[in-house]
């Protein structure tokens, strides 16, 4: 297929390249839409008469994506007329892929599927699938730290200044009457943040929530304060290309129901089982070290605040509340990370519409 060739180039690079959870083509911009429609009308004729539709999911595969990878495996996918390929690159890439038809659907972070609405990208948000952001600010449990205020004079190490978590520590701080300009503010890179946090190089990081489980799970006592309650975000969406979504909503209707599905496979009682599938089949470089401290994560994190919310209580799993969307998108305005804002209901896909 041409799209896997096109896709693996990407792939490749982005794995040198990337870390996960932290967070195409060289071709032209023709190149990219032909590829994009000779690859729909393939579509149509592979998998036995299934659908085959691709999905581009941020970073690497790591069992965190589980729900997508049990949809394959239990059939939900199937039953929806689907067949599901997975790819993987970085969150920008990702939506500029799904708008120009090279991949049907991605799972970007939302931060970057805001930016790249703001700049007229034409891409819309079919699953609301992570219910709130991962930031977290993170620091040892002997550090004194306990709320915002606490962070006067400390160092604190953010991964970029244009980074999402910079912009939550600006949040996290205002909230207590303070700015940068209060802390000693260090660039790290995603590869040694973590370190520099458990050999005192700084006081507290902004990073995933994610790692303060991991580092508790390797001896280190830390603590988070979570970011979402300063700068109300998400974590990864479902989006798609306003052509697809326009042209055959029945598609997009199908994989957002199976992916649902999958999540709900998990939440009942199977994260473990989705975990050990999810690195036996498509996340073998995952470090099976640390298989126990990912059921964990999924069981302490995902179930309960990832995958769930009030809102997905009343509306169901994936259901995009329209409020919080266009509270994200504003704020993103506040803190110059977009220049201009839009209406939450021009991103969000509504079903029947």
């Amino acid at each position: 297929m041409k799209l896997k060739g096109k896709i693996t180039a990407v792939v490749l690079g982005v794995a040198m390249a990337v870390s996960v959870l932290a967070g195409c083509g060289s071709g032209t911009a023709d190149d990219t839409k032909q590829t994009g429609q000779a690859q729909q009308k393939e579509n149509k004729e592979e998998a036995g008469g299934l659908r085959t539709v691709s999905i581009q999911i941020d970073g690497a595969a790591v069992p965190y994506y589980a729900p997508l990878y049990m949809a394959q495996e239990k059939g939900y996918f199937k039953e929806e007329g689907l067949n599901v390929e997975f790819y993987y690159a970085a969150a920008a890439d990702i939506v500029t892929n799904v708008a120009s038809g090279n991949v049907d659907f991605g799972f970007p972070n939302a931060d970057a599927v805001v930016a790249a609405k703001s700049k007229g990208i034409p891409v819309k948000v079919a699953h609301t699938t992570y219910q709130e952001g991962l930031g977290a600010i993170i620091f040892g449990a002997d550090s004194g730290i306990k709320e915002p205020a606490d962070l006067k004079g400390k160092t604190v190490a953010v991964t970029s200044l244009g980074s999402a978590n910079y912009f939550q520590l600006q949040a996290a701080l205002e909230s207590a009457g303070l700015t940068v300009d209060d802390v000693k503010v260090e660039v790290i890179g995603t590869g040694a943040i973590l370190n520099s946090l458990t050999e005192g190089q700084v006081d507290a990081i902004v990073f995933s929530k994610l790692r303060t489980i991991e580092l508790n799970n390797a001896g280190y006592e830390a603590e988070e304060i979570l970011c979402d309650q300063f700068l109300p975000s998400f974590g990864n969406v479902v989006i798609t290309s306003e052509e697809l979504s326009n042209k055959e909503p029945e598609v997009i209707e199908g994989f957002t129901k199976a992916l649902t599905k999958g999540i709900e496979y998990v939440i009942d009682g199977h994260a473990e089982e989705a975990v050990d599938f999810s690195i036996e089949n498509h996340a073998q470089t995952f470090d099976t070290a640390k298989r126990d401290v990912a059921v964990q994560i999924l069981n302490e994190v995902f179930i309960p605040t990832l995958w769930q919310s009030e809102y997905t209580k009343e509306k169901g799993i994936g259901a995009s509340d329209p409020e919080k969307w266009q509270a994200l998108i504003d704020d993103s305005v506040k803190y110059g990370i977009i220049d201009e804002g839009f209406q939450a209901e021009e991103l969000l896909y509504t079903p029947g519409k």
